[in-house]
């Protein structure tokens, strides 16, 4: 497929772009001094290239998406036709308070319902997705052991089946990580956690269910010995699609969470749009909370406070608002017993979809899981050579979105399935003889599976090279001394 740049020609203009309405305001001295290179294209061109690269992509529009660890769910129209009203849209983050009451109310709601389903007591959202949450709940467990002159706490514990991102923010909090293994039933091995836990402690990083899809039955005491041990707790807020409505991080004993908008609340992941990744945090460390909080008046007016121990801004003004919108759109759609069937239906598909995957299929821990669960491809590879990846590759050519593979590390040969709550039972009952049909070409014919996909655009990329040497750039022009192109 050729690139606009490839398909543009000299002479040819679209007019797709409104007027100026406004005076202009920035300084000749910062205007361009030569026209951009852009190529010329008529408005059907640019229609019709970027109508070709969506027939590419696969989407939740576009079939099932089991993307374990990541929700991959239908995000209800609602909520775009709600973020999309003009009282949403036409706003500046510099208006005075007066002219925003509408938004300052809708941000003071929405962390009103995300606190009762989480059990937390404060919110920001300024983050702006998962791994921003992460780090600015970290922070704030920072900010309180240094509020109490207690700075040797600079360790944060992580299990070995936790999300990569969680050590990685722990590392650029400035905290040193400490992995602990998990025990034979995948969950937190407990005697190992007594072990590291001490003085340097400040803290456990923990997501529960866990990457596994495994809800930690010693959840209460884990949390429990980080206490005593003098650290806090963090939920990392990734699986809460399992679990809202029935059990709340701050009941389990978690100090802190980041919860991710654009996965459980569908406002949506990934190419879709911006993410957000709220903070939430016990009332004890809502001193510490960055950005601007909504506080309501005795007159119903809404005001921004900073507070005085504030971390400081992670992000400029509020976050992504948009999100926001979206979000509590489909709580308040959903209502208290809509949230609770919402989990129900997500572990309820998963564990449909693992008991009819495991009578071919081998389940890592094959009990009842929660929103998903982990198959293991370790046998058919010793047995025939056919790897995780070659089932993921499979999937392409029957329409279906490979689950996440390679992840969790502890489980070798990896398929990650998460179905979530959007997918009715005929979706689900395909999905299976879909995953069932690539099993047994595996065991019967496995050198054609090494060779899935047949029939999407793009095959068997080299991985390695991609990787290694992407081709980021577009050169064009006239050749300088390095022998590259000119951008």
């Amino acid at each position: 497929m050729k690139l606009l740049f490839e398909k543009g020609n000299t002479g040819r203009k679209s007019s797709i772009l409104p007027e100026n309405d406004v005076p202009s305001v920035i300084p000749k001295c910062a205007l361009r001094q030569k026209e951009m290179r852009l190529p010329g294209l008529s408005e059907s061109e640019i229609s019709r290239h970027y109508s070709s690269l969506a027939k590419r992509a696969h989407g939740v529009n576009d079939g099932f998406y089991p993307l374990g660890s990541c929700t991959m769910k239908y995000n209800p129209k609602i909520n775009e036709e709600t973020a999309s009203l003009s009282g949403f849209t036409k706003i500046h983050p510099l208006q005075p308070e007066n002219t925003v009451q509408g938004c300052l109310k809708l941000l003071y709601i929405a962390e009103k319902y995300l606190c009762e389903i989480t059990g937390m007591d404060a919110m920001t959202m300024q983050p702006a997705a998962g791994a921003h949450g992460e780090f600015t709940g970290l922070l704030l467990i920072k900010a309180y052991h240094e509020s109490r002159n207690d700075k040797k706490r600079d360790k944060i514990i992580v299990p070995d089946s936790a999300h990569g991102t969680n050590p990685a923010s722990a590392a650029m909090a400035g905290f040193k990580v400490i992995s602990i293994p998990s025990g034979k039933d995948g969950c937190v091995d407990i005697v190992k956690l007594k072990e590291v836990l001490g003085e340097d402690t400040a803290g456990l990083m923990l997501t529960n269910p866990n990457t596994l899809g495994l809800f930690d039955k010693n959840i209460l005491e884990i949390t429990k010995m980080v206490h005593e041990a003098g650290g806090l707790n963090y939920y990392d807020g990734a699986n809460l699609n399992a679990v809202m409505g029935i059990v709340r991080p701050g009941d389990m004993g978690f100090d802190v969470i980041h919860i991710n908008l654009h996965k459980t609340f569908s406002a949506p992941h990934g190419g879709g749009g911006p993410g957000s990744g709220p903070v939430g945090c016990k009332d004890f460390l809502k001193k510490f909370l960055p950005g601007k909080i909504v506080v309501k008046q005795e007159d119903d007016i809404y005001m921004l406070h900073k507070t005085e121990e504030s971390i400081g801004d992670v992000k400029s003004f509020y976050g992504n608002f948009q999100v926001v919108v979206k979000a509590l759109t489909y709580i308040i759609m959903l209502g208290k017993n809509g949230i609770l069937e919402t989990a129900e239906n997500a572990v309820l598909n998963a564990n449909y979809m693992r008991v009819k995957l495991s009578d071919c299929y081998d389940v890592a821990y094959d009990r009842t899981c929660m929103h998903e669960f982990v198959v293991t491809m370790k046998n058919m590879k010793k047995e025939h050579g056919v790897l995780a990846l070659d089932i993921a590759k499979a999937l392409l050519d029957y329409g279906v979105h490979p689950p996440t593979i390679y992840f969790p590390l502890i489980v070798h040969e990896a398929l990650m399935i998460e179905p979530t709550e959007t997918e009715t039972k005929e979706t689900l009952d395909e999905a299976i003889c879909v995953f069932k049909d690539i099993y047994k070409k595996a065991e019967e014919a496995p050198e054609k599976v090494h060779e899935y996909p047949y029939n999407t655009v793009v095959r068997r990329p080299d991985e390695v090279l991609a990787a290694t040497k992407p081709k980021l750039q577009y050169y064009m022009g006239s050749k300088n001394n390095t022998g590259k192109g000119v951008l």
